[in-house]
């Protein structure tokens, strides 16, 4: 993923105030989310620490700490001397048998609250993008997906699913519905590919998203929704089955 295919709009939101605290955790899930999204490049080397601590609105202190805890994670490298600095480093795509316990942990209850927060946030997002989109932005979501097409990792397919939706968002022209769709996208995405298509489909996703920038292109705001809903309902339904396949078949 390459910076041409991410928005001003979106970067302008995952280097924003954080509104929930500057905690340590807090500012490490912010930058974290962006870099498994990503909306962060790999290799991409991040502001410096007074640049970013500023842009989050966080003291220095706060992201030093953040930005150890991602080193942990293996999510950031700092590299010394001239030209040295913090530099993002792609996700290692988790384990199928992770996804799965995270998967079978999660509650009926807790898919459908997250479900529903998606339903609101995303198909909101593709009514007002479709008053609202540009031109430049329309071809950037169909660029978007033909990148789903094409992905052969599992990692590649989520990311490029998520960047959909998130770029919907930013279409519409809206900071709080891009970082909303962010954090869901963050907490949910990798669970939604889960390999070997228990829970979507690669090739009825695509189709599922030219249908939704075709309302988005056409301009009509209902039918982007609309499908947006059917879309995301699908999804999430699916996902609470194999929830309950994998709790069934637990010893």
């Amino acid at each position: 993923m390459t910076d041409a295919d991410v928005s001003r709009a979106a970067r302008h939101v995952v280097f924003a105030p954080l509104r929930d605290g500057g905690r340590v955790e807090v500012v490490a899930r912010r930058i974290s989310e962006a870099i498994g999204l990503g909306l962060i490049a790999d290799g991409e080397q991040l502001p410096s620490e007074l640049e970013l601590a500023g842009a989050l609105a966080v003291s220095t202190v706060t992201l030093r700490e953040a930005l150890a805890l991602l080193r942990q994670r293996g999510l950031v490298e700092t590299r010394r001397g001239r030209g040295g600095g913090s530099f993002v480093r792609a996700p290692v795509d988790a384990s199928v048998e992770r996804l799965r316990t995270v998967l079978r942990e999660t509650g009926v209850h807790e898919l459908r609250e997250i479900g529903d927060h998606l339903l609101a946030v995303t198909a909101t997002a593709a009514r007002l993008a479709a008053e609202r989109a540009s031109d430049d932005q329309i071809a950037r979501l169909a660029e978007l997906i033909d990148q789903l097409e094409a992905a052969e990792t599992v990692g590649e397919r989520r990311r490029a699913d998520g960047l959909f939706h998130i770029e919907i968002a930013a279409a519409a022209q809206s900071a709080r519905l891009t970082r909303q769709e962010i954090d869901l996208q963050g907490e949910i995405g990798e669970l939604l590919w889960i390999p070997f298509g228990e829970a979507i489909e690669r090739d009825e996703r695509v189709a599922q998203h030219r249908a939704v920038l075709a309302a988005i292109a056409d301009g009509d705001g209902d039918r982007a929704r609309r499908l947006t809903e059917e879309h995301v309902e699908l999804a999430i339904s699916r996902l609470i089955e194999f929830h309950l396949q994998l709790t069934q078949s637990s010893p």
